[in-house]
């Protein structure tokens, strides 16, 4: 259910703006996307685990913020990172 280190890294590196970079937008949207993934498919088996799908909504509203800030800042980033990630925007 969780992410493990190896694969935190994995999406660092492939999303990161710069060399070093941990918390750009693309980099949070990235790992909340895959946590999401994650717990989607946990929920598919647990169906009354009420607690983690407050987690889910909590983490699809915060997705939800960080990808609405990027798309004002800078659309091509924004355009980018939704389009690498495959999400329905």
């Amino acid at each position: 259910m969780a992410i493990t280190a190896d694969r935190k890294k994995e999406l660092i590196l492939e999303y990161a703006t710069q060399e070093g970079d941990t918390g750009s937008p693309e980099v949070q949207v990235a790992i909340l996307t895959e946590h999401i993934r994650n717990l989607t498919e946990h929920l598919k088996l647990h169906k009354k685990d009420f607690t983690s799908r407050r987690g889910l909504l909590m983490m699809v509203g915060q997705r939800s913020k960080l990808l609405r800030y990027l798309r004002h800042r800078d659309l091509s980033r924004y355009k980018t990172v939704v389009s690498r990630l495959g999400l329905r925007r």
